[in-house]
């Protein structure tokens, strides 16, 4: 198998499942739950970072890279889950979190207390002559990206929270010692990983203020460093395995850079992690805001994405959901009228891409966002800062909290729902955050009288068995339709013909005559009954049909 035909699984492990009745996902939870993973039939892992954090970010602000947090269980834990993974045939994939550190790592420790060698590994500057801050840059999670060093009149950089200190890049030290960091991981059977935010890590040496109007992560993110930077990490780390997989988290990216990323005569990365098709509903570009999805900009982004990146010969992570996404059932489907049907005709639409796909855990029964009525039910600092925000900006808090109930990060985060008890089977203490649907979704019932997880499965094994999914060239299809995503897959003389309806309510759908005269049989279909291959097809509310031509 090489990495067109795998599909890999993300695990949230705060939120998969408790094994000490803590409130809190573990290492051995997930131990415990292997035989569900290896049901589904997925092939690798990506794990969210389980090492030592203040936790201030979920375990983004690393503390050290080389233990397991204490949260999550032991170094031996993660060996014990490493070899009955291996035996169960499914790979692992590590978040490598190398832009920053946590405030609380040894090496800012180091430069607070007054290293000179520490130092040079973050940005630290002075300020302005008039003393202000060093930039007018914005923090990603609001507010200004300067904290103040110490006592020493000095600022570091913070992109993200003020205790995620920016690394330095340029320091060729400090590239050195993030390539121990993926090596010593190599060295414990792990041959996947995932960067975190990794083309915002080639700023500039000498950094400048953003030009009224102009946002300042342009000035930092995707800039041609960055391809030097993973040249030279691929060398000096996973590039010396055969089979290792490693996807790039890019923010703001191009279709252009995103191919010279994953060219594999480039060796840099194997795919990448692009979030133009996530931003459809963002009213005028803006995060937070309540909005319907734009159904033919959704069209166009993935068909514009599909065809570049092919005729670059790069290569696609395909994913709707991750622990930094509401969840796109709530987004692009209906989870109250249609759950199961929405679910699989979103799974369809990605699966069958040309690309890796990717599920978030859950996504597999069909989970949704959570109920939530108070801020009080959230944790994620970056919506607490958004909702603040909103209000200073003049929105009610009503309509705050209804901005931030459908774009919040802790929707994607709470527990697994293993069952329908008061706690959703996944511990038996109140767990860091609620689930509050585990009575209409939960794998328990779903194995037994559900849909979803057996659609999933299905797709899983056409990958795997159709060279037409893993290998096809990409065509759109239909691309003036108000209310079906279509497109085409060619290879070696088949062709799938790929038709989702997007919406509530039934259509009808015209082939070209190219198409309709060609023989041939229904690969899958979220509706039992059999679609007729011809020129007219009917699609009832969020179908999907897949037709193999001759």
């Amino acid at each position: 198998m090489t990495f067109q035909d795998k599909v890999i699984y993300q695990i949230y492990p705060k939120s998969f499942y408790d094994s000490d009745g803590d409130g809190i996902g573990d290492l051995r939870g997930i131990i415990a739950k292997i035989s569900y993973l290896k049901k589904l039939n997925i092939d690798m892992i990506w794990f969210n970072p389980f090492f030592v954090s203040p936790q201030n970010d979920n375990g983004y602000d690393i503390a050290d890279y080389y233990k397991v947090d204490p949260t999550f269980g032991t170094m031996a834990d993660f060996e014990e889950l490493a070899a009955k993974l291996k035996e169960a045939h499914i790979g692992i994939m590590l978040d490598m979190v190398l832009n920053h550190t946590s405030t609380d790592h040894e090496w800012f420790q180091k430069a607070l207390a007054g290293d000179k060698k520490y130092q040079a590994f973050y940005y630290l500057r002075d300020p302005k002559p008039n003393g202000d801050l060093p930039t007018n840059w914005e923090s990603k999670f609001g507010g200004p990206a300067w904290g103040k060093f110490g006592n020493t009149g000095k600022y570091y950089l913070p992109l993200y929270d003020p205790t995620q200190a920016d690394l330095d890049w340029h320091n060729p030290e400090v590239r050195q010692e993030l390539y121990k960091v993926i090596n010593f991981w190599r060295a414990k059977g792990v041959h996947g990983f995932r960067f975190d935010v990794i083309n915002v890590t080639g700023k500039e040496t000498k950094l400048v203020d953003a030009p009224t109007d102009v946002a300042s992560k342009t000035l930092y993110t995707d800039t041609p460093v960055v391809q030097d930077y993973l040249k030279e990490m691929n060398t000096a780390s996973f590039g010396q395995d055969p089979d290792a997989i490693t996807v790039g988290e890019m923010s703001s990216t191009s279709i252009a850079n995103s191919v010279q990323y994953t060219l594999p005569a480039n060796h840099e990365l194997t795919m990448v992690f692009t979030f133009h098709h996530l931003k459809v509903d963002y009213a005028n570009g803006e995060k937070w805001t309540k909005a319907p999805f734009d159904f033919m900009k959704l069209k166009q982004i993935l068909n514009d994405w599909q065809i570049g990146m092919a005729k670059g010969g790069g290569w696609n992570a395909l994913f709707w959901n991750n622990h930094d996404q509401p969840r796109a059932l709530n987004r692009f489907g209906d989870p109250v009228h249609y759950r199961a049907k929405s679910a699989e005709m979103l799974a369809t639409t990605m699966h069958l891409l040309r690309g890796t796909p990717y599920i978030y855990m859950g996504e597999e029964i069909g989970m949704s966002d959570p109920d939530y009525t108070s801020m009080a039910d959230y944790v994620d600092i970056e919506c607490k800062n958004a909702y603040k925000e909103l209000l200073a900006a003049g929105k009610s808090a009503t309509e705050a909290f209804e901005i931030v109930k459908t774009k919040s990060r802790d929707n994607s985060r709470t527990p697994m729902q293993w069952d329908n008890s008061e706690y959703a089977g996944f511990s038996t203490h109140k767990p860091w955050l609620m689930p509050t649907n585990q009575a209409e979704v939960n794998v328990k019932d779903e194995l037994v009288t559900g849909e979803v997880f057996a659609y999933y499965q299905k797709l899983i094994k056409l990958r795997k068995t159709q060279p037409i999914i893993s290998l096809g060239d990409f065509k759109p299809l239909l691309e003036n339709d108000p209310q079906v995503f279509a497109y085409l897959r060619d290879y070696k003389g088949q062709t799938l013909v790929v038709l989702n309806n997007f919406y509530g309510k039934s259509t009808t759908v015209q082939l070209p005559d190219s198409l309709a005269n060609r023989s041939g049989k229904i690969l899958i279909s979220n509706y039992p009954e059999q679609t007729t291959v011809g020129p007219k097809i009917e699609l009832k509310p969020y179908q999907s049909t897949a037709l193999l031509l001759n």
